[in-house]
Parts: C-alpha cells; sequence; structure tokens
C-alpha cells in the first residue's frame, strides 16, 4: 500500500472527508480552515471527492489546487483505473447501490484524465506526529478501502484494522477513517479510532450541518460545517441529480438508510421533516 509521512504537524489540524462533489461545502471548509488560521499542510482529507453532488470536476480542482493531503477514497481508485462502478462496498440492490449508478456516472463523464491521474497517485495512508502521538489516516479500511466501519461494529472490526495498519506502517496511536460519514471516536485498547465525519452531506440527523475534527495537541473534537444548501440542492437539480440525495442535503436525512446499522436509523416518525417519505417513489422513477 502507498503511504506517506508528513511528519511532525503541531498546533491543530483539520480532517476531514467526503467532499462528495459539494462544491459549495467545500469552498466553506477551505474558509473555515482560513479562519482559523491554518496552513494547507495542516488539512488532511479522508478521500471520496467525488460522490452524490453535482460539481465533482470542480470539487477536484479546487482541493488539487488548494494543496490540501488527500487519502485515496473509493471513488479517487475507482475514477483513477476508469472503472464503471464506485466500488463503494454496498450490498447488491439497496438503495445506496441503486442510487450510486447515476451519481457515479455523472461523476465519470465530468472528471477529465489529468484529474484521474492524479487520483492514481494519491497515497491509500498517511501518517503525522502530533504532541508525541502517531496519527495514521485512511479511508475505510486497511483491509477493504470501502470497508464500512461505525461507532456499533464490533471491537473485533476495529482490531482486524488496527493490526492490518501496523502490519504496514508500524505502530499508531491514533487512526482517523471516513467513508461511512458519520464521524465518532472509540476507544480500541490502546488506539483511538477516529471518523472525521464528511462535509458534502449532513449525518442523518435532520440538520443541514455537516461536519469535520480538529486534532489539538492530540485531542480530537468535531464541528459544524455550515454552507450555502440551497445553492448546492439547486445544482443537483439543475444537472438531474433528483434522486433523494437533494432532499439529504436540505433535510438532514439519508436517502439510502439500508446501508447504516439497525442502531443508527432513523424512523419516519421521529423525523424533523417528512419530506423523505416519497422517496421509494422516487428511487422507482430512478
Amino acid at each position: 500500500m502507498r503511504f506517506q509521512d508528513l511528519g511532525e504537524l503541531p498546533g491543530t489540524v483539520l480532517l476531514f472527508g467526503g467532499p462528495y462533489s459539494n462544491l459549495q461545502a467545500t469552498e466553506a471548509l477551505l474558509a473555515q480552515a482560513n479562519g482559523l488560521g491554518l496552513a494547507r499542510d495542516h488539512l488532511i482529507c479522508t478521500g471520496d471527492i467525488v460522490a452524490y453532488c453535482a460539481q465533482p470536476a470542480q470539487t477536484v480542482a479546487l482541493l488539487r489546487d488548494s494543496g490540501v493531503s488527500v487519502v485515496a477514497g473509493n471513488c479517487e481508485i475507482q475514477l483513477g483505473a476508469h472503472a464503471l462502478d464506485c466500488g463503494c462496498g454496498f450490498d447488491e440492490g439497496t438503495a445506496c447501490d441503486l442510487l450510486s449508478v447515476k451519481w457515479y456516472a455523472h461523476a465519470n463523464a465530468r472528471v477529465d484524465d489529468e484529474a484521474r491521474r492524479w487520483m492514481a497517485q494519491l497515497p491509500q495512508i498517511l501518517v503525522f506526529t502530533q504532541a508525541g502521538k502517531r496519527v495514521a489516516v485512511i479511508h475505510g479500511g486497511v483491509t477493504d478501502v470501502a470497508r464500512f466501519i461505525w461507532k456499533t461494529s464490533p471491537e473485533v472490526v476495529f482490531e482486524e484494522e488496527i493490526a492490518a495498519l501496523r502490519a504496514v506502517v508500524g505502530a499508531v496511536d491514533v487512526v482517523v477513517a471516513g467513508h461511512s460519514g458519520i464521524c465518532f471516536s472509540r476507544q480500541i485498547g490502546g488506539v483511538q479510532w477516529v471518523n472525521a465525519g464528511v462535509i458534502g452531506m449532513p449525518p442523518h440527523d435532520g440538520k443541514q450541518a455537516t461536519r469535520y475534527a480538529l486534532m489539538t495537541e492530540g485531542t480530537v473534537s468535531f464541528c459544524d460545517l455550515t454552507y450555502d444548501v440551497a445553492a448546492a440542492v439547486s445544482d443537483m437539480q439543475q444537472a438531474g441529480l433528483t434522486q433523494g440525495y437533494h432532499l439529504g442535503l436540505r433535510d438532514g436525512y439519508w436517502p439510502s438508510e439500508d446501508v447504516l446499522p439497525e442502531e443508527l436509523r432513523v424512523p419516519l416518525a421521529d423525523r424533523r421533516s417528512p419530506a423523505q417519505e416519497g422517496f421509494p417513489e422516487v428511487l422507482a422513477s430512478g
């Protein structure tokens, strides 16, 4: 596996995942970093720059030009290889699987060869040190880049991934991951596992704000990111990406809840907005 050591990163490091072709959220994230006075070498993305939203080429270009460090997500790996699907690890026939056909085709038609070459050479693991802690940044897992790991996953899942990671990079104190889209922190033996969340889609909580993480002197905190949701939704509508994720940006609930473990799902009766009650019809109509 390709990995890169970024060396010592003192002060504060901003960690984020899943821009998901959401240009407005990505612009807001970089503006937030500027407001915090963070240099670009203190920003790290856990991958999946491209996914559900309408501006894949522009989002890739913005992050490439920014100098932010990026770990290869499954979407980068697939686009870099000119593959015909996202490689997201969705179970066949699920909402995520069915909906991915359209948004991946949209991205695949718009990402140029230069961007694909850049994606193909991205590292799969980044390592840095802060406050005496050695931190490794990955996408989903080491055994499987598209492995879904949740805060409720069995401890053995984390142990398998930590062992696989150590076999590649040696000792680690903190693992920062992405892919599954909901931020959390969990202690596994002597290792802290952190999912930094994603900025391109809210964490299925009924709110529009997305999430990112800050690591300061070895301590992690999670932060809200607000951005121009209406503009992002409008872009998706104009692009014909109206299968439900545009509603997710607005109403804060995923149209693809079936990817979540049962304990992380939100019954329709408990949701603040009933806007996605019509989602099965949206899916059926494509």
